[in-house]
């Protein structure tokens, strides 16, 4: 259904290309201004993770599920369909600001390896201002 073969990876390319098409066969674009995506965004992503809540065990950390666990489940509010729903509304967001989301992506991560060094952060789950090294913002 998909057209991608399992163990074939998607582009946020491809993703944004099928979104832009897909909004513009159903003459959606005139409603996809940056405000209005983010607006269904914010408003959409707590109604996804309520629907999580059937899954709270698997989250609680209490119990082992394999880590294909989610994949399988159906029906409405399956963990990949919710996730899947939040990249979509990223991707289309994106494309409609300008943003390569890719990039961005790629550069965020930069940034936050500089942002948490390993030296300072390996094994601790501690926010970067609150390690030991940390000047907390302020220069000596």
């Amino acid at each position: 259904m998909t057209g991608v073969s399992d163990g074939e990876s998607v582009s946020l390319d491809l993703l944004k290309m099928k979104m832009a098409e897909f909004a513009k066969e159903r003459d959606w674009d005139r409603f996809h201004s940056p405000r209005n995506l983010l607006l269904a965004l914010v408003r959409f992503c707590p109604l996804k993770w309520v629907k999580w809540e059937n899954y709270r065990r698997y989250f609680s950390g209490k119990e082992r599920y394999p880590r294909d666990y989610l994949i399988g489940k159906r029906g409405e509010g399956a963990p990949w369909e919710e996730l899947s729903d939040v990249l979509l509304y990223l991707v289309r967001l994106s494309d409609i600001c300008g943003i390569d989301l890719g990039k961005a992506a790629m550069r965020k991560v930069e940034l936050n390896a500089i942002k948490y060094p390993v030296g300072m952060c390996k094994g601790s789950s501690k926010k970067h201002n609150n390690n030991s090294n940390s000047n907390n913002g302020t220069e000596k």
